[in-house]
């Protein structure tokens, strides 16, 4: 696989019908390597290790319903609460980054309601605090670590 813009992190890896997987240690199974998989996974041990954020926070691909359309999202970290703290929407290498990129994850954070919002597709990473008030986002260098 690619070597994405992350430090290096360390999978386990496995053959399947002639498929790649690689273990998801948030969803405790082997899922079938793509590209856009490879990314997640970085995105989660990046949120792991070097922003410390707790295992038991993360969740990841699942779906969520949004004005009666079935989506479902990437990466999420709660607050200890239970309420959205950051969502994060991974792309393939391949695919630039763009304004639809950003569109996407807003229509989905206008249910959601995270503080926090990451797009990458593992070479570039764009991290926005939301402004609900003027229904905006703001772009930031860097997402908060866990406090």
């Amino acid at each position: 696989m690619q070597k994405l813009n992350f430090p290096e992190y360390s999978f386990r890896f496995k053959s399947s019908e002639n498929k790649t997987l690689v273990f998801d240690e948030i969803r405790k199974k082997f899922v079938v390597l793509t590209p856009e998989e490879w990314v997640r996974l970085h995105v989660v041990q990046f949120l792991l290790k070097e922003k410390n954020y707790p295992k038991s926070l993360i969740n990841v691909e699942k779906q969520l319903k949004l004005n009666n359309t079935v989506k479902r999202y990437d990466v999420v970290v709660f607050n200890n609460d239970g309420s959205m703290f950051l969502i994060v929407e991974c792309k393939a290498p391949s695919i630039p980054i763009n304004q639809i990129t950003f569109d996407q994850i807003a229509r989905y954070n206008l249910a959601l309601k995270s503080e926090y919002l990451m797009v990458t597709n593992g070479l570039e990473h764009y991290f926005c605090q939301m402004d609900f008030e003027s229904e905006r986002y703001v772009f930031l260098k860097d997402i908060p670590d866990y406090k």
